[in-house]
């Protein structure tokens, strides 16, 4: 393996672009940093102080064995029972449905697509490496406390939670992920806390979790201005592809060789001025942090059965998860909240709640479950990087390789055709 693809660092000489990247979280703030250090002026831009969306707000887990795509048979079997629970994983604003009905029904195609196994691969391709990835970048940054290895668990109250479970994990176990089956007894004793209710485990190895997401992106960040980076802290009203790409906020024009839209969710939004209609929806998650839990866990923990994590970060316990199919616009729904607070009781009993801040953010997702990486299909000098899901924290480091090859017009080290938006034009 090369340094390059770990370290995410090259410092090859090459004529110097001028690149704007709209879209300053975890994908973002690493492609930023990446060019910059291959030799390129960079100017990052978005209306939000940096890591202040989804890389904020996320359970921290680098899931490099979470490649399996949500929308398959599995997920689309269990949706239905979820929906009709109210304190479910899943619920749809049904005032915002007929917007989502032509996504849902291109998901659930997906769902049942013969590519499935190979969508996952795909997936694999950039999670993978994720863990020696962040190593490596931490260890240059002087932030290595942030990245704790670790082993998880996902854990179940029935045996049949647990065989839905194994298909999933069989699929991981395909190439080469070590997971072991525990029973109850073995369960407690690696986490006494949790509720007596769980009864099977599945046990992940060789993973690890960001103890504070937003530090880290801040981490990154602090390196690309200490090196002479611009960060423009203001909305993207328009983007103009003439001689130049120009982006347009309300108080400048900024003009770049060349353009990387690394906007997560907002990434269609923003891209609507250039011609080119994005499929993306959004996948909103919830989160609450206890800064004073009383309860411990050892290592991140998601329930099988409900879809949600715990973390064990440095400013607390973080439970983290649910999925709302509501868009870009509604406000943050307290019911969820309310949801993921008593699920959380449920899953540590004696859990201290009070002073808990809560969060809502948009999982910018595809109906296949794969991000889009690549040239925009109208000007080459566009480069996308968005739609990771669930996924955008531990797909980050390979993401930014990629579009720092694009940019140089040189071979990846993967194959990258599988992430052209083509597909879903």
């Amino acid at each position: 393996m090369s340094d390059e693809k770990v370290h995410l660092n090259s410092t090859a000489k090459k004529d110097q672009l001028t690149i704007s990247v709209i879209g300053a979280g975890i994908i973002g703030v690493l492609c930023a940093l990446k060019l910059q250090r291959e030799g390129h002026q960079v100017t990052l831009i978005d209306k939000e102080a940096p890591g202040n969306g989804c890389s904020f707000g996320n359970a921290g887990i680098l899931a490099r064995s979470s490649f399996v795509p949500l929308s398959s048979p599995s997920t689309l079997m269990q949706a239905p029972s979820w929906l009709l629970k109210p304190d479910g994983p899943l619920c749809v604003n049904w005032s915002y449905l007929p917007k989502i009905i032509p996504w849902l029904f291109n998901y659930i195609k997906a769902g049942f697509r013969a590519d499935l196994v190979k969508r996952g691969e795909d997936i694999h391709q950039l999670t993978d490496q994720s863990v020696q990835m962040y190593k490596a970048l931490a260890a240059q940054l002087g932030c290595d406390d942030l990245i704790v290895e670790t082993d998880y668990l996902q854990v179940y109250r029935s045996r049949a939670g647990f065989e839905k479970g194994e298909g999933d994990m069989n699929a991981r176990r395909r190439l080469g992920f070590a997971i072991n089956n525990l029973d109850a007894a073995q369960l407690q004793a690696l986490e006494p806390n949790l509720s007596k209710e769980y009864m099977f485990a599945h046990h992940l190895t060789d993973h690890a979790f960001v103890n504070d997401p937003h530090a880290l992106v801040l981490a990154i960040y602090e390196s690309f201005l200490q090196q002479g980076g611009t960060f423009v802290q203001e909305a993207v009203n328009d983007i103009n592809l003439g001689e130049k790409c120009e982006v347009v906020t309300a108080g400048q024009t900024i003009s770049s060789d060349k353009l990387v839209v690394a906007a997560g969710a907002f990434s269609g939004r923003i891209l609507k001025s250039t011609g080119v209609n994005i499929p993306i929806e959004t996948e909103r998650g919830y989160h609450i942090t206890c800064p004073d839990p009383q309860v411990q866990v050892n290592r991140p923990v998601m329930d099988g059965d409900l879809k949600f994590f715990v973390s064990p970060m440095s400013m607390g316990h973080r439970f983290a998860g649910l999925v709302e199919l509501a868009g870009l616009d509604h406000p943050l729904q307290e019911r969820r909240v309310k949801v993921l607070e008593r699920s959380a009781k449920l899953m540590l009993p004696g859990v201290n709640t009070e002073n808990a801040t809560s969060w809502m953010g948009f999982r910018p997702t595809f109906s296949d479950s794969v991000p889009v990486i690549g040239a925009a299909p109208n000007d080459e000098r566009v480069i996308y990087a968005f739609g990771h899901q669930h996924l955008g924290l531990t797909c980050a480091p390979m993401t930014a390789n990629i579009v720092s090859d694009l940019i140089a017009q040189r071979p990846s080290q993967i194959d990258i055709s599988c992430y052209d938006i083509k597909r879903l034009l």
